[in-house]
């Protein structure tokens, strides 16, 4: 992982972490702070309120006025309605520690979201609105359970890159090459271990997946080229894949046998699961990549670049990609297709979330709207909501859309 941008190459650069400091906008341009700590609701917006609740009434410039200030090309139209907004809570704070990874909020159901929140990961319930600390990181994590491999002494105030969460396995990644591996249904840390003793091996991304015989693996992709494959039933790695650049987020097809590899190179790679072998190069992109997807139609995938563009691939022929989609105002940082793969998202540094009708061939689209610094962007499993972590110093918040439905009888239902 580098700091480039653009299209230009960046000189050399120290490739120790960088922290929100090097965020990619500033989130203090709304003056002074304004203590409002109200969450929002679909009821209150309707009424006129801002979905954020900013009160731009009292502020010296309009809405439109300061979405101009922060735009860096020409506004795109935002057309279509997909997802409409239903909740806006401040009760909980979605926090970034490195400004190119924004994979910090994943929702299991509806009703159950897990994300980074200032120096905790956090379970919040859209349904009770009620929140619960699921590890806490500000002292001394250790694991309550004994495995080989396990890091008895723990951890102390690890810091948090990255983060997956799937069924009832949650793994959380460190600055330092951290693994905390937590079951839902059971006490306590059950793993700690260091995927890498590289000085530079901060966790760039983490993928929870079953194997065809039904057992829980993970894979760990790290700034020191490796790829990791973790098995959660034996509590050791079963594959450690090397490559020539930083690996900076995979994605597994359906079937498991096929990884999106994309990092510290404009091209990225299709890789062989089983032998990490590279099957195929993907060249189009002209700057590094910090996203990947699979479509669940196993045939299409997505990758997202700092040249701010999302490319869509067919993997029947790689030998381009077969869409381009552009951003507003950075690099896309975040790719996420709902399980029926009728929608794609994808979320840029700040301020917008895209959502592709991939039934068009990705020529419709709605665009979501806000201030503030993304965190991370998850689809419920159903495909019913979208969870959107805004982090801001003043506007911190979780935003929740809805998937708009055009069936009374189904309305009534969720």
């Amino acid at each position: 992982m580098s700091r480039r941008s653009g299209y230009r190459a960046a000189e050399q650069e120290d490739r120790q972490v960088d922290l929100m400091g090097d965020s990619d906008f500033d989130d203090d341009e709304y003056g002074q702070p304004i203590e409002s700590k109200e969450d929002t609701s679909a009821v209150d917006v309707k009424k006129g309120k801002d979905i954020q609740g900013i009160p731009w009434d009292n502020l010296s410039f309009s809405r439109d006025r300061y979405r101009k200030t922060r735009m860096v090309c020409t506004p795109v139209d935002k057309g279509a309605l997909y997802y409409e907004f239903q909740y806006n809570t401040r009760s909980v704070k979605p926090t970034i520690l490195h400004f190119q990874l924004r994979n910090l909020v994943w929702a299991t159901t509806r009703h159950d979201v897990y994300l980074l929140s200032q120096r905790s990961v956090l379970h919040w319930s859209p349904f009770a609105s009620e929140k619960h600390k699921v590890i806490d990181l500000q002292g001394h994590i250790t694991p309550s359970e004994k495995h080989q491999g396990n890091v008895s002494e723990g951890f102390y105030q690890a810091q948090v890159s990255t983060l997956a969460v799937r069924g009832n396995l949650l793994v959380a990644g460190g600055f330092r090459g951290e693994l905390i591996c937590k079951f839902l249904d059971r006490e306590g840390i059950s793993y700690c271990c260091k995927s890498t003793h590289d000085d530079n091996g901060i966790t760039n991304s983490l993928e929870i997946f079953e194997k065809p015989s039904g057992s829980v693996h993970f894979l760990a992709s790290n700034n020191d080229c490796g790829v990791r494959d973790f098995d959660m039933e034996k509590f050791q790695i079963c594959n450690n894949f090397r490559f020539p650049w930083a690996v900076n987020h995979t994605s597994l097809s359906l079937d498991g046998k096929l990884v999106a590899i994309v990092g510290d190179n404009p091209e990225g790679l299709i890789v062989d699961t089983n032998s990490g072998k590279t099957v195929h190069e993907l060249r189009g992109h002209l700057d590094y990549s910090f996203a990947s997807a699979w479509n669940p139609d196993g045939r299409t995938f997505a990758t997202g670049n700092q040249d701010k563009t999302c490319r869509i691939w067919d993997i029947r022929n790689l030998s381009k990609s077969v869409a381009v989609l552009g951003g507003n105002m950075g690099a896309i940082r975040s790719i996420r297709y709902t399980s029926d793969g009728r929608f794609l998202a994808m979320a840029e540094p700040a301020d917008f979330v895209h959502i592709f009708d991939v039934g068009s061939g990705y020529r419709r689209k709605q665009v979501v709207d806000f201030f503030g610094e993304i965190s991370g962007i998850s689809f419920s499993p159903d495909t019913e909501a979208l969870f959107i972590g805004v982090h801001d110093r003043t506007y911190s918040s979780l935003l929740q859309y809805n998937r708009l439905r055009f069936y009374s009888y189904l309305d009534s239902a969720i």
